[in-house]
């Protein structure tokens, strides 16, 4: 495993939550949904554009699933893009911390983490919270790989990944904070405290089935042989004369 793309995976998912969930912590008040998701959407299309051509961009082990599910990635590099996401959120939501923690005011609340019931932001039920976060990751994930198809503009797949996200979040922010990602909402859970962390699994569970769900669809249905990769390799596409990965996201 090149030991970039790990840290191209670790960086980018950092950047995410900075961008994110920073946001959402530091500036919520002011800019409301419609900032945090525009935020969010561009952290991913400015991650995507500058390492996407390094690592393919996932930041996001619920696309990293779906793309193995949808045979644009390898297996065997699941668990080492996976570790690295989760750190990178990790790393992400200390900095968050750190910065919020010096107002003299500052009040943790759920520190923008994903959650259901009473940690949901308009009282959304746990059958919700699965439902959006199934059917939204699902979307995503065909975005993705609609958006990075070889015969797909290059250009143009960060920016559709990145509105879709900003879509996706426009959405979702009411149900759950949204997740969509794993490893941004064990970033985010492990500073909210328990409670939140007692609610996570949800956030891994329904991101990783809808990943999954998305991949089998798009390329069961749209899919073609020239679009797949190595099963055993990390033999990727050619984007730009470099070898490496064209699959870019959250």
């Amino acid at each position: 495993m090149d030991m970039r793309k790990l840290l191209a995976e670790a960086l980018g998912t950092f950047w995410l939550v900075l961008g994110g969930c920073g946001t959402a912590v530091l500036a919520g008040a002011g800019v409301g949904t419609l900032g945090i998701s525009f935020a969010f959407g561009l952290t991913v299309l400015t991650g995507a554009a500058a390492l996407g051509h390094i690592s393919g961009g996932h930041f996001n082990p619920a696309v990293t699933a779906g793309l193995v599910a949808g045979r644009r990635f390898p297996s065997n590099d699941v668990l080492p893009y996976i570790v690295a996401q989760v750190a990178g959120a990790i790393v992400g939501a200390s900095v968050i911390f750190v910065i919020a923690d010096g107002r003299p005011d500052f009040e943790k609340g759920v520190f923008a983490a994903n959650g259901f019931d009473e940690f949901s932001p308009q009282g959304y039920n746990l059958l919700s919270a699965l439902v959006v976060e199934l059917v939204l990751t699902a979307l995503f994930v065909i975005v993705i790989m609609g958006a990075t198809r070889k015969a797909a503009s290059t250009a143009a797949a960060p920016v559709a990944i990145g509105l879709a996200l900003t879509l996706i979040h426009l959405i979702s922010i009411p149900v759950t904070n949204t997740s969509v990602n794993p490893a941004r909402s064990t970033g985010q859970a492990l500073f909210a405290g328990s409670d939140l962390i007692a609610q996570l699994w949800v956030f891994w569970l329904a991101p990783l089935v809808g990943g999954v769900l998305g991949g089998l669809l798009y390329r069961s249905v749209f899919g073609t042989d020239d679009d797949d990769v190595d099963e055993v390799g990390d033999i990727l596409p050619v984007v730009d004369g470099t070898e490496g990965p064209s699959e870019a996201t959250e």
